[in-house]
């Protein structure tokens, strides 16, 4: 069974407090990721995503410019413990409604997996099980 250490992204991008939406919109965009985590000096104090871009920045008509992703981001940051099943972490971003979950090891965040990690593994999995199929010659019409 794969555990969620195995289909994270390892180091994951992060951001201060005071970045403004554009720039974190921009930072997500370049890096391609849907989340970027926000730091205060060494602590990680949450998440923003692209959700929350949408969600709590976009929706509210107010100056993107101005606001900060310490105004919207997610806290306190979900979290998964890497060896754990990559079926757990499925149940617990539908438990908690969240698509991403920062990845712990030893109590440390050492990754990030998302909705699209876990929908690529299954992906893979499923395509691993479909059994190859046989290609038979046509029959000939009036013989046995």
């Amino acid at each position: 069974m794969a555990t969620v250490s195995q289909i994270m992204t390892k180091r994951p991008k992060s951001i201060g407090p005071k970045t403004s939406i554009v720039s974190a919109a921009k930072t997500m965009r370049t890096a391609r990721v849907g989340s970027l985590f926000v730091k205060k000096g060494k602590q990680l104090v949450g998440i923003v995503t692209d959700t929350d871009i949408v969600r709590r920045a976009v929706s509210t008509n107010k100056s993107l410019g101005k606001l900060t992703v310490e105004k919207i981001m997610t806290q306190p940051i979900c979290t998964i413990e890497g060896s754990q099943s990559v079926d757990d972490a499925q149940d617990m971003m539908g438990d908690l409604g969240v698509r991403h979950l920062a990845v712990t090891k030893n109590g440390s965040i050492v990754g990030v997996v998302s909705v699209r990690d876990l929908l690529l593994h299954y992906k893979r999995y499923a395509q691993s099980k479909i059994p190859a199929v046989e290609m038979y010659p046509e029959p000939k019409i009036g013989q046995d």
